[in-house]
């Protein structure tokens, strides 16, 4: 017979709690008993008409409850079974607690919570953004509640703009989840909506069920529009909020999260308008700096400079053409000297009646080929001083411009003259001498 030690005994049945599935997450209700508030962890203990259990809950989980606990208060809670070795007693260590009177729909909501959690459907980066500036919004709850008058006077008061489309629904007690999914599918068909609000006032969490319920969950989660929740007050929690895109606590923080502050919209619209004025001033008078100092440049000033390069060009050709000209002559007269000289050398009388006819031909197409060159010759002359003379002032003067001058200086401006000032106006065919009698 093998006898085993005290601390193996517990830790053989320490791990027999660990390692048992049915008691990893157990759901107990019962009564507080020695609680004493202690800084960090808290122990005390569980009981019912039969029976106590020691019950620990660590720091974090703790700050967690959102209620005073008592002693003699009836309470649900979660957890799982350890046993603590020191002193061979086992023990339940608590992951969550709330006041005993929600039962069965407690249980419910964690269950629902980490089914959807474990699907995905609260991840913060499927959420979809809020328009900053929306045009049509909509709200889903009862018409006759608080929730659409708070939402419409914050609208109004913020950015009254914005149009507010009410899908009137029913949002507690039998057929509140049909209605609520329905409103919703109704609210994504509608092309003009810019966002939807979901709210209803507070109440006990039966009142908040239908929140709670997978169907509206689902339907949040798979609407196109961007839809902030406004389920209950402040400390009111359903998995509406979860799912929602934005969690309002009240129907004004709503309304306020999905408008702008049209005061706030309007500054800053004017310091926008101001600083596009002074870009606009600023880059004009960079334009009109670069338009003065092309005005003041030389080709402006003495505009005979843009041509002064092809009337030698001009000159150059022409020089050029005549040069050409007078070598090719003279080469030609140079063949014709030693056809000739060549013909004469030739003395049978056949022969030199052949070369006759072939010199006389040689000149014909000599002569041809002369005129045909100083022809070609001519016409690209001519061609050169009709482009020259299209740039002459006097061709600017031909199509009635003139110029004036008063003491030698051409004037360009109405400052250049003064009352009685002798101006002379050069003309096409001559110059007109006058005297300034007003300036305006």
């Amino acid at each position: 017979m093998e006898y085993l030690t005290v601390t193996a005994l517990t830790k053989y049945l320490k791990a027999k709690f660990e390692r048992d599935p049915y008691l990893e997450t157990v759901y107990l209700t019962g009564e507080i008993s020695n609680f004493r508030q202690r800084p960090k962890h808290q122990y005390f203990s569980l009981k019912d008409d039969g029976a106590v259990i020691n019950a620990t809950m660590f720091e974090g989980k703790f700050r967690k409850v959102n209620f005073q606990v008592e002693n003699g208060m009836k309470v649900l809670v979660i957890g799982r079974l350890s046993l603590y070795e020191k002193s061979g007693q086992y023990q339940i260590l608590l992951d969550e607690m709330i006041p005993d009177g929600v039962g069965a729909l407690f249980l419910q909501f964690n269950q629902l919570k980490e089914k959807l959690t474990n699907e995905g459907l609260f991840r913060s980066e499927l959420k979809q953004p809020i328009p900053k500036i929306p045009k049509v919004i909509g709200v889903i709850t009862s018409p006759s509640g608080a929730v659409i008058r708070d939402i419409l006077t914050t609208v109004a008061r913020r950015f009254p703009l914005a149009e507010v489309l009410l899908f009137p629904t029913k949002v507690q007690g039998i057929g509140a989840k049909e209605e609520i999914v329905q409103s919703i599918q109704r609210a994504n068909q509608k092309k003009e909506l810019d966002v939807l609000i979901i709210g209803r006032g507070g109440g006990s969490i039966e009142d908040l069920w239908a929140f709670n319920e997978e169907a509206v969950v689902r339907a949040i989660f798979e609407s196109k529009l961007p839809i902030i929740s406004s389920v209950g007050h402040e400390t009111d929690t359903t998995l509406a909020d979860f799912v929602s895109d934005k969690r309002a606590a009240t129907p004004t923080a709503a309304a306020e999260l999905a408008t702008p502050n049209i005061v706030e919209l309007i500054n800053y619209l004017n310091q926008a308008e101001n600083r596009l004025t002074k870009a606009a001033q600023s880059k004009l008078q960079q334009s009109q700096l670069q338009l003065n100092r092309l005005a003041g440049s030389v080709v402006f000033r003495q505009p005979m400079r843009l041509y002064d390069g092809y009337l030698q060009k001009v000159d150059f050709l022409t020089e050029k053409m005549i040069q050409t000209t007078r070598e090719r002559v003279q080469i030609s007269n140079q063949t014709v000297e030693r056809m000739k000289h060549r013909l004469l050398n030739q003395s049978p009388i056949t022969q030199t009646r052949q070369y006759q006819q072939t010199l006389v031909m040689l000149e014909k197409s000599l002569n041809q080929a002369m005129a045909a060159q100083l022809n070609n010759s001519q016409r690209r002359y001519l061609t050169m001083l009709q482009a020259l003379d299209l740039l002459s002032p006097l061709k600017t003067m031909a199509r009635g411009f003139s110029i004036t001058k008063s003491n030698g200086q051409i004037i360009r401006e109405i400052s250049d003259v003064t009352v009685g000032s002798v101006l002379v106006t050069r003309l096409l065919d001559g110059e007109v001498t006058s005297v300034v009698k007003g300036v305006e």
